[in-house]
């Protein structure tokens, strides 16, 4: 069996190195949490304003990169798992192999000829 091509981002393979990591995206959760508890307590607690709508764009700019992030971290498990092999007690093939096999198979002289 021949191991399957490695899943492209923005035109070269995906390199999980390159990437952030799992420690960086729990980092951005615990964040987030603690922001989004303090954006309405800092308004009841009469904070300055200043200070809330501070809070407040955090909050949204956190949601932005936490959620590149587990895109990132989705197409990491998602090539994981594309490279991995059948299982073995499945009579089938995955998909990932019927697509390799359809594009290694040179197309044959055998049928009707279009023009």
């Amino acid at each position: 069996m021949t191991s399957p091509a490695p899943v492209q981002y923005k035109g070269e393979p995906l390199e999980p190195e390159r990437g952030p990591g799992l420690g960086c995206f729990r980092f951005q959760l615990v964040v987030l949490a603690i922001a989004i508890v303090l954006t309405p307590l800092s308004v009841a607690w009469k904070w300055p304003e200043w200070l809330s709508a501070l809070l407040l764009v955090l909050v949204i700019l956190l949601l932005l990169v936490a959620g590149q992030t587990i895109i990132f971290l989705l197409r990491l498990v998602a090539a994981d798992r594309r490279a991995r092999r059948r299982p073995l007690g499945s009579a089938t093939k995955t998909v990932g192999e019927l697509e390799d096999e359809a594009s290694r198979k040179p197309p044959s002289d055998e049928g009707p000829m279009q023009q």
